[in-house]
């Protein structure tokens, strides 16, 4: 998983409340497990019209939030179904990070494992936030997880707050796999002290 420490982009407004996994990601493109190439269908319900093309109205086919790479939105994003498919479309698009100002758990908890922040910060914040996003792509909005604050174009931090373990686990790039591997000397040295006191278990079929 790649770290994240500071990110300064575009970021794209979407003034809306109750954003369910089923609009980032539509349950007919829960298919795959492969967490690649579901960009091209985020938020597909309104990205495109009925006959495929682009929605000129939607924020992400507008220049430039097509190079978005944070997303501001309302009160409980993520809710609905539990698909890690979420975070990875929007990971795949290139949006890193998700500001509202809360989200549903079971989303905000696949966002750590796959590398995407979610930045609670109050809902006057992100109205403020989606009318510095709306300057166009000079307006670009810092987020820096070492220090724990948003950046708006006009200098002035905003703190936030990330519990301190999924924080470092950011920092650090590590998912699920990335924080079992940190303890691969301890792995080793048990396999090796059970391969020498019951070699049986280890014998080949």
């Amino acid at each position: 998983m790649k770290a994240f420490t500071t990110l300064t982009g575009v970021a794209a407004p979407m003034p809306a409340a109750n954003i369910d996994t089923d609009k980032i990601i539509p349950a007919r493109f829960l298919k795959t497990i492969a967490r690649t190439g579901l960009g091209k269908s985020l938020f597909a319900n309104m990205r495109y019209r009925e006959d495929g093309s682009e929605n000129p109205e939607f924020v992400l086919n507008q220049e430039p939030y097509r190079q978005a790479e944070i997303l501001i939105a309302f009160d409980n994003f993520g809710c609905g179904s539990s698909r890690e498919h979420a975070p990875w479309a929007l990971l795949d698009f290139g949006i890193r990070c998700v500001i509202a100002p809360d989200f549903a758990d079971i989303f905000h908890s696949n966002c750590f494992k796959n590398g995407v922040l979610p930045v609670p910060l109050p809902r006057e914040v992100c109205e403020q936030l989606m009318e510095d996003s709306r300057m166009g792509g000079n307006a670009r909005i810092t987020v820096d997880l070492e220090r724990q604050v948003v950046v708006r174009p006009n200098g002035e931090e905003i703190s936030f707050q990330i519990d301190p373990f999924r924080r470092h686990l950011m920092l650090n790039g590590l998912d699920d796999i990335g924080q079992t591997m940190q303890h691969a000397p301890a792995i080793d040295g048990f396999e090796a002290q059970q391969r020498a006191a019951q070699p049986w278990l280890y014998a080949e079929a």
